[in-house]
């Protein structure tokens, strides 16, 4: 999304656009989660598939999403935020609901990969229309709500969905897929920053991304993040399962998270970013997050888990929306689609092999009898985010213009 300096819009009008920002958060994290948890139970348990293929399936949907985020975000640039978004979600909602009629893997993975592209469609755009509605003051406000509506629709989602799962797992499909075609209505209406009248070359963001090079350590320093913070969804669950002996403990662990991220993300970061700076506060959660890891090598029973559990979910909470104003700090407004598409790959690469490595990690440690391992290269892997982070902003820092106060 570039921004023409003439086009400024009026306070009235950026406050509709981050309220219908707001309204577009809850309904497309409640319909992802109320049918993403329940793909494998139902291709598994329902119509027989190999757990394998199932799980291929998902992570490719996770990896084209990630990874052809930036085309989104370069598409942004050139033709708006708002036409992206809009064919985004129709994407997402086709996707969803062609879920519903899939009983064989070759129809599992076209469903996932139009699912896939129009998140690929919407989600830099999505994160470019807020960089571009608010400021570095209004910012991490509007991070700290977003972020706690995203953790009320993601505890709200997967409760819709086993609702609906006792009529029909295409009841569940339909109700997700509705969720965006809502969407597409609130896209409608949100503010269209006017583009220049000659578009930039497609390379003119690219450009822009390569010649800031703290923005790219920042991306690199975010991919250690996240080989971390994705193992709430595939380490935490494999070891919760072994030391119960049941999958309901799997739901307790993920209850504790939403609730803990309902109940503090707001208050918490605000709190926090009175007496810190955004990048202090991003610091200190990877470090938590970094270290509760570490110390469930240390645990024998499910009790310590949880503690565990719940000490990461404060750090994930914390480092959530810092993280989000720091990289829309950098981004060039000239070319924030592209900048925010790039950032995605953080996410692409450090949680694809964070799932990978995670996965294996786990087997390799019960197989040798290690179970120190995993959580020791988790520590490590996320300390050493902490301390590059640290480094990188505090260099930020040092070089800022001092302005002296009149």
């Amino acid at each position: 999304m570039a921004i023409d300096e003439g086009a400024t819009l009026s306070e009235a009008a950026r406050r509709r656009g981050l309220h219908g920002l707001l309204v577009y958060t809850f309904l497309m994290v409640t319909g992802f989660a109320m049918l993403m948890p329940l793909v494998a139970v139902h291709f598994v348990n329902d119509l027989g598939m190999a757990a394998a293929a199932v799980g291929l399936a998902l992570a490719v949907r996770q990896l084209t999403q990630q990874g052809l985020a930036l085309i989104g975000g370069v598409l942004s640039d050139r033709y708006g935020a708002r036409r992206m978004i809009c064919l985004g979600v129709l994407l997402r909602a086709a996707g969803f609901a062609s879920l519903a009629f899939a009983d064989a893997l070759p129809m599992l993975l076209c469903a996932m990969l139009l699912s896939a592209l129009g998140g690929a469609m919407f989600e830099a755009p999505y994160q470019a229309s807020i960089a571009a509605l608010t400021d570095e003051n209004t910012r991490p406000r509007y991070y700290a709500i977003s972020n706690w509506i995203s953790g009320v629709a993601t505890t709200l989602g997967p409760l819709l969905g086993v609702a609906l799962l006792h009529y029909d797992f295409r009841v569940v499909c339909l109700a997700a897929a509705a969720c965006f075609a809502v969407n597409f209505l609130v896209a409608l209406r949100l503010p269209q920053v006017r583009m220049p009248d000659r578009p930039p070359p497609l390379r003119h963001g690219l450009d822009l991304v390569r010649g800031n090079r703290a923005f790219i350590v920042l991306v690199g320093l975010m991919m250690l993040y996240w080989f971390v913070a994705v193992q709430i969804n595939i380490s935490f669950p494999l070891l919760a399962q072994r030391l119960t002996g049941t999958v309901d403990s799997v739901g307790v662990m993920f209850a504790l998270s939403a609730g803990l991220t309902v109940a503090l993300q707001y208050g918490l970061v605000r709190w926090l970013e009175r007496r810190w700076s955004s990048a202090q506060v991003l610091v200190a959660g990877v470090v938590v997050m970094s270290l509760a890891a570490g110390a469930i090598g240390l645990v024998r029973d499910f009790a310590g888990l949880l503690i565990c559990v719940g000490a990461f979910s404060i750090g994930a909470l914390m480092t959530r929306p810092t993280q989000q104003t720091l990289i829309a700090g950098l981004a060039d407004p000239r070319a924030l689609g592209t900048f925010l598409g790039v950032s995605s790959l953080s996410l692409a690469v450090g949680g694809g092999i964070g799932n990978i490595a995670g996965g294996w990690m786990v087997d390799l440690a019960a197989t040798k009898q290690w179970p120190w391992l995993p959580w020791a290269v988790f520590c490590v892997v996320g300390l050493a985010s902490a301390f590059g982070l640290h480094q990188a902003t505090r260099v930020r820092r040092e070089r800022a213009p001092v302005v002296a106060e009149s």
